[in-house]
């Protein structure tokens, strides 16, 4: 498989076949007191380095930010490089949630025009050995590449984008965006206009559905080139994203600060 050219999801049989300059990036982490990092010592696919979804992967939450805003440009420089992770190196990143995470590594990198895909199945779908041990590491000066700025959108912009007829997704699951639960942020509810297409509907037992019935989602949901994503903190909003441009439906551009953000806006101007 041609480092150039990764698709956003490829199987484990890519991973075995690719390029010996591709970085492996175990990107679990949980909502609940477990700790990514330490189901990544107990057992991770030979050469991962772990990246952690807190401190590479996002900035200071915040009002108004979400839970999860992108980090700055330096920043996530700076985080791969003391992964090694050069702006040429293809990554495959995975997880043990289908990607839900990994995911949010994987849109960043190729939003920056990096090599870098979804491994379909995670963790769980590896036949191999696990290690235990991490990978020496070199570290890389990477340079500071800024957020491309019509890859994401501001909660200002997704109102008018709603109010211009334009499609919004909420990528979390139907009670959640129905406002019938909210485990995590302080309001339940969702965007108004905004229609539900959960990113769990990509999967079946942990795996993405075919590509027929894949592509047939988005297709029913109208979405396109420029439709806007959102979940609860711009992590598995991610996922519907990269299945989507796996089906053909181009990228999509992503709400990071998402529902979190959204719904805490008015305590910025407090």
């Amino acid at each position: 498989m041609s480092s150039l050219s990764l698709p956003p999801i490829v199987t484990v049989a890519d991973l075995r076949s690719a390029n010996p300059d591709t970085v492996v990036c175990d990107c679990r982490a949980y909502l609940d007191d477990r700790e990514g990092a330490d189901a990544y010592n107990q057992g991770h696919i030979p050469g991962a380095r772990f990246v952690d979804l807190e401190t590479v992967l996002s900035s200071t939450p915040g009002p108004g930010v979400g839970r999860h805003p992108l980090p700055s440009p330096v920043a996530f420089a700076t985080g791969l490089s003391q992964l090694g992770i050069s702006a040429e190196a293809p990554v495959i990143a995975y997880d043990d949630a289908g990607g839900m995470i990994a995911g949010r590594l994987v849109w960043m990198l190729r939003t920056l025009g990096q090599p870098a895909a979804l491994l379909d199945g995670g963790i769980d779908a590896w036949d191999g050995e696990l290690a235990t041990s991490p990978p020496e590491i070199l570290t890389t000066e990477t340079p500071v590449r800024p957020w491309p700025s019509g890859a994401t959108v501001n909660a200002e912009e997704v109102d008018q984008i709603i109010a211009e007829g334009g499609l919004v997704i909420d990528s979390r699951g139907p009670d959640r965006y129905a406002g019938l639960v909210e485990p995590i942020d302080p309001v339940a509810g969702h965007v108004p206009g905004a229609k539900n297409l959960p990113f769990a509907g990509n999967l079946s037992d942990g795996m993405f559905i075919g590509s027929d019935a894949l592509a047939q989602r988005f297709t029913d949901a109208g979405v396109d080139a420029d439709t806007v994503y959102y979940c609860g903190s711009g992590v598995s909003a991610c996922h519907n994203m990269l299945a989507a441009e796996a089906s053909g439906f181009g990228r999509g551009r992503l709400y990071v600060g998402s529902w979190s953000g959204y719904c805490t806006r008015s305590e910025t101007s407090t």
